[in-house]
């Protein structure tokens, strides 16, 4: 969400966007007599499945999470973009909190060895209403609110592979009706909006390909005056000093984060209460249902040792929080709260923030990732933009239930 120069502004990090409208028909497929003729013949012959797949629908007992519960975190060590929001952690979070509809997990396996390759973590929904009303979409789970970064989970070198034992499987009696697959929030360096629509185009199939956001981070260095030095302009490295001054100059000033020794539930009282105050829009988002959530995840990451759930007090009364996770050299920035009322002008976000990537930079991480959005206050604290894509493919044999072009 866009920050104003308000020192009462603080930080947000907004839900995935809506899809864009589809393009027109035949923009991305084959000429209309080859597709009739794909249309004519089985579409899953088309792919060459090289690895072996094993199918764990919403009637499978035990669900893929629970089947593929010691190899999960492995394969994502293993693949082009480990993330926290891939963790078997954060998507059995996330199912078990926001998900609904039809659980579909298919696991690729090496023929020969039975090395596990590849996880593709879907659900199925159907929309009742929006651009794809009536429409069957398969979504990655976690899509499409609070996780900022999916894919598919592939051992890197081996997308392709996966990619073609996917396709072959979208096509074959083993799948549910489907009438699209949303692949979003994909990070940069996915292969997911790079080589696998060149795969499904090729057998006829209808394919968005769009940048959805941005994700600003900042590398962090050795020593935070060189975070300052290197990484923030003058003029706002004024600013930051300038601030931090101010509220140890006015204020008795506190910094912690939430461990053991505390109560996370009461500490999640103050984190919610905190983000409910900070602006109207951040007050809504908050529903009783996303409370849930985020006391749910708050419990399940700090039992995973991810939680960094920091606290600013200004004379023994908390002034600012952040929601963060701290995952492999990377400390993810994902939601925050402030005080808008007696200490607003002591810019209690901004300072916090500061001590925070300080803090970060004292336990040796690598990265600040602000995540989604790309409002102002992340530049000024020095960060750089990756991509956010998604890739949209239409299954073009179930045509009639898709929903029609604008205009």
């Amino acid at each position: 969400m866009t920050l104003d120069n308000s020192p009462c502004q603080e930080l947000d990090n907004p839900p995935c966007t809506e899809p864009l409208s589809p393009p027109a028909l035949g923009s991305n497929s084959i000429a209309g007599a080859d597709l009739a003729d794909l249309s004519r013949q089985s579409r899953q012959t088309l792919f060459n499945p090289q690895l072996e797949y094993t199918v764990y629908g919403p009637g499978t007992q035990p669900t893929g999470f629970v089947a593929l519960a010691e190899e999960w975190n492995k394969l994502l060590a293993r693949s082009r973009f480990d993330t926290l929001f891939l963790s078997h952690e954060w998507q059995t979070t996330w199912w078990q909190q926001l998900g609904e509809g039809d659980l579909w997990i298919i696991a690729f396996r090496q023929p020969e060895s039975g090395r596990l390759v590849g996880i593709a973590p879907l659900y199925r929904l159907l929309h009742e209403s929006g651009m794809w009303a009536g429409s069957y979409v398969l979504h990655l789970v976690g899509c499409t609110e609070v996780s900022d970064y999916l894919d598919l989970i592939i051992e890197k070198g081996r997308e392709e592979a996966v990619y073609e034992s996917l396709c072959h499987w979208l096509h074959s009696a083993d799948a549910p009706g489907w009438d699209v697959l949303d692949l979003c929030n994909l990070p940069e360096a996915s292969l997911s909006y790079q080589t696998l629509p060149t795969i499904v185009r090729g057998a006829g199939h209808r394919v968005d390909v769009i940048q959805e956001d941005v994700a600003p981070y900042i590398p962090l260095p050795a020593r935070y005056d060189d975070y300052l030095g290197e990484r923030v302009e003058k003029k706002q490295r004024h600013e930051i000093r300038r601030k931090q001054r101010r509220a140890e100059r006015e204020a008795v000033v506190g910094f912690y984060l939430v461990g053991e020794e505390h109560d996370l539930q009461r500490e999640m009282d103050d984190f919610i209460s905190l983000q409910q105050m900070s602006r109207p829009d951040k007050e809504e988002f908050m529903t009783p249902e996303m409370q849930r959530f985020f006391r749910y995840a708050a419990r399940r990451m700090a039992d995973a040792g991810h939680l960094r759930l920091a606290f600013l007090t200004l004379n023994g009364v908390k002034a600012a929080t952040y929601f963060s996770f701290e995952y492999k050299g990377h400390l993810l920035l994902y939601n925050s709260g402030y005080d808008t009322g007696d200490f607003a002008h002591l810019s209690p976000g901004w300072v916090l923030l500061a001590y925070l990537i300080q803090h970060a930079i004292v336990d040796g991480l690598k990265v600040f990732d602000f995540l989604q959005g790309d409002e102002e206050y992340k530049y000024r604290f020095g960060s750089q933009d990756i991509k956010v894509m998604r890739t949209v493919i239409y299954n073009l044999s179930n045509t009639p239930q898709l929903p029609q072009e604008a205009g």
